[in-house]
């Protein structure tokens, strides 16, 4: 059985100015996402990439990132805490304490795609095919971010599990680390996937429906080892706030797929 570290959630103080590992979980899932960018955009055909340059990457990174911290954090305030955040509404601007749902920060990447795509006359999936495989690797730095804060723990686990978890800041059961999890599943094994999925060129919609259905079904898997947040249906052990969220995304996924091989075999 382990123990949680209990990590100081700062990672570096200069004077009055805090860095939290958390932010720097961020920083490090928008550095992945140029730099894989980059070789998807650089590699020789006929791998795909082709047609996209480093400057529209760069702008592409711009949009990712304001849908991502503005939809990742209206998503866990509307989604998960509403009642909180309406007490306490100035607590919906402190993302440097954590809380952000993958669900909101999901549509509002989405929207900032609709709007990259029309400022430079491209289709709208052609802009999420491309940033499909770039996506995972910087869930898994997220994860990690919630682990290194203590959040999100798992649920209780059989104490003779090797990789068991004491959450000192919740209670002494031994608990699933399901940060690490959702890291492993939703982040290295999504991004392994999807990234020689999308090596070769595949119909428009097809690397998007991948995307949808790998993430919806190991999220699904996830949430049966980790703790249910409360969400807007209550708490519910059956089926989770997060399930529910990626159900959708699944049959969307379903739909890109089908969609994308009879229209252009």
């Amino acid at each position: 059985m382990l123990l949680h570290p209990q990590f100081n959630p700062v990672a570096l103080s200069i004077g009055p100015v805090s860095i939290h590992w958390y932010g720097v979980m961020y920083l490090l899932a928008f550095l992945q996402f140029w730099w894989f960018g980059r070789q998807r955009i650089l590699a020789p055909a006929p791998l795909a990439g082709q047609g996209w340059t480093v400057k529209q990457l760069d702008d592409l990174l711009f949009y990712g990132v304001i849908g991502v911290i503005v939809g990742g954090r209206l998503g866990q305030v509307l989604f998960y805490e509403p009642a909180y955040h309406l007490q306490h509404p100035l607590t919906i601007f402190a993302i440097w304490r954590g809380g952000m749902s993958f669900h909101g920060g999901f549509l509002g990447v989405l929207l900032a795609m609709w709007l990259f795509a029309r400022k430079t006359n491209r289709q709208w999936l052609e802009v999420t095919d491309f940033i499909a495989p770039l996506v995972p690797l910087g869930l898994a730095a997220g994860r990690i971010g919630n682990f290194i804060n203590g959040e999100l723990w798992g649920r209780p686990a059989d104490p003779g599990l090797p990789w068991a978890m004491i959450f000192p800041a919740v209670d002494t059961l031994p608990r699933h680390p399901s940060q690490l999890y959702q890291a492993l599943l939703e982040g290295l094994l999504l991004f392994v996937v999807l990234w020689f999925y999308a090596r070769r060129p595949r119909p428009r919609a097809a690397v998007s429906g991948v995307f949808l259905v790998g993430y919806g079904l190991l999220r699904w898997l996830a949430e049966y080892f980790r703790t249910p947040d409360e969400g807007i249906f209550g708490l519910s052990y059956t089926v989770s706030m997060g399930q529910w969220l990626s159900l959708p995304m699944i049959l969307v996924g379903i739909g890109f797929i089908v969609f994308a091989h009879r229209r252009q075999p």
